[in-house]
């Protein structure tokens, strides 16, 4: 099937008919006292960008993902960032993510991207990893509702893998920002905390490694395995192989992974989260 055929299905034109003249889609709910409008719809419209390019191939040929790029580009800094998920403050996952999507779609060589991959990699924490500046600075997120400005990063505390993790799938998603340095740094170091409590209070628990949504959100084992892969990470890697191993030991006796899912259960998540396992397995095995 083409992915115009895709495109056409009706799923898929529901998500398209309920986006905006502005190139967004409406949040329903949540409090303006908290953020405004048109930064909660960013996080609606980074949902439903997930929908259309990662279930059925939409790519900037579609006037619903042009005009989508073009609502998120009117939101880029001129430091490069997407700035209004978290209100004033740096968000280094969320325009990560936006950026891997952008990618997928076919904006990799668009100059503003560049932008984008040049703020990630100023904004790095000293060990080569990232985290949420506000978070570095011992700040609750209850501070976006301050409209205050831009907390700078204490670059001497730790990474955080859940940041880490999302910021890394963006470079995996670029053609040539998946061959820099900082991708590789980057990737030993989510490596390294795999299955370990991560450094800062958000999804904290290791249990959120195996906790998993699709299109993918947050850092989880599947996520950053698919980067990791994606990147050139080999299977005899010791952490490689352990997450390999509980990919094994989970599989069900229909050959299916019937995993914890947080996310889009309505939408079959379950068989994205198998299918996107396949795909880590393939590149790894053949």
């Amino acid at each position: 099937m083409r992915h115009e055929e895709l495109w056409n299905l009706r799923d898929a034109q529901v998500i398209v008919h309920k986006q905006q003249h502005n190139g967004a889609w409406k949040y329903p709910g949540g409090s303006i006292g908290i953020r405004s409008r048109e930064n909660y719809d960013q996080i609606e419209t980074f949902r439903n960008l997930g929908y259309l390019v990662e279930m059925y191939g939409f790519d900037r040929r579609s006037p619903a993902i042009t005009n989508a790029a073009e609502f998120f580009f009117r939101h880029q800094t001129e430091n490069g960032d997407i700035r209004g998920i978290l209100g004033n403050q740096y968000a280094p996952y969320y325009t990560a993510a936006i950026a891997e999507l952008l990618s997928k779609a076919g904006y990799a060589k668009d100059a503003r991207m560049d932008r984008i991959f040049g703020w990630l990699g100023s904004i790095r924490q000293d060990d080569g990893g990232w985290a949420i500046p506000l978070r570095t600075q011992k700040k609750n997120v209850a501070i976006i509702s301050t409209r205050s400005r831009p907390i700078e990063p204490d670059r001497t505390r730790p990474f955080s893998h859940m940041v880490t993790g999302v910021v890394l799938r963006a470079y995996a998603a670029h053609p040539t920002f998946r061959k820099s340095r900082e991708a590789k740094e980057a990737g030993a170091l989510l490596l390294s905390h795999f299955f370990r409590q991560d450094n800062y209070a958000d999804r904290k628990s290791p249990e959120f490694w195996t906790r998993f949504s699709f299109p993918f959100w947050f850092t989880d084992l599947v996520s950053a395995m698919d980067s990791l892969t994606i990147l050139g990470f080999p299977k005899d890697d010791a952490h490689m192989n352990k997450a390999i191993q509980w990919f094994i030991s989970h599989q069900s006796p229909s050959g299916l992974w019937n995993l914890h899912t947080v996310r889009n259960k309505k939408m079959e998540s379950d068989l994205w989260i198998s299918l996107s396992i396949c795909r880590i397995l393939k590149r790894l095995y053949l």
